[in-house]
C-alpha cells in the first residue's frame, strides 16, 4: 500500500439482478411510487414495454460497491467517509431482471485533503454501460 489508504488504479466489482422485490421494496421505504417502477400495465403500455429500477436504487448498489473497495483500509486512525456522488448519468434504463455489474476504480488521490476520486461504471449483462458517476472519498480522523 502507498503513504494512503489506497492507490489510483484500486478496483472492486459488485454483481446482482435487480429483482422485482428490490424494485417493490425500495418504492416502499422512499415513497417513490410512479408508475415507471410499480405499475406493469402503464409501463406495458410505454415505448419501454416494462418495468424499470429507480435510478436511486442503483446509486444505493454504488454503495455497495465503493465500501467493497475499500473494506481493506478500515484502521483505528481514520474512518473512509463517503462526500458524494458526482456527475451521475442514467444513460439506459435498468429493467427488473437485469443483472448489473458495478465496477468502482481509484482514479485520483490527494493524500493532503485525505480525498480519493473513484469512476463507477454500471454494466448490464449486455455489457450496455447503464449508468456512470464519480464517488469522491474522505478519510477522517478518529477522535
Amino acid at each position: 500500500m502507498s503513504e494512503f489508504h489506497l492507490n489510483v488504479g484500486h478496483s472492486a466489482s459488485f454483481t446482482k439482478t435487480v429483482s422485482e422485490s428490490d424494485v417493490y421494496m425500495f418504492a416502499g421505504i422512499t415513497g417513490d411510487l410512479a408508475p415507471n417502477h410499480v405499475n406493469k400495465v402503464y409501463m406495458e403500455n410505454s415505448s419501454y414495454g416494462k418495468l424499470m429500477a429507480h435510478g436511486a436504487l442503483i446509486v444505493g448498489y454504488m454503495s455497495t460497491v465503493s465500501t467493497l473497495a475499500i473494506q481493506h483500509t478500515r484502521d483505528a486512525d481514520e474512518t473512509p467517509v463517503a462526500l458524494g456522488f458526482d456527475r451521475i448519468r442514467f444513460i439506459k434504463p435498468v429493467f427488473i431482471g437485469d443483472t448489473i455489474t458495478l465496477k468502482y476504480e481509484v482514479t485520483a488521490i490527494d493524500t493532503e485533503s485525505k480525498r480519493s476520486n473513484a469512476d463507477i461504471k454500471v454494466t448490464n449483462q449486455h455489457d450496455e454501460l447503464v449508468t456512470a458517476a464519480t464517488h469522491i472519498l474522505k478519510w477522517v480522523p478518529n477522535t
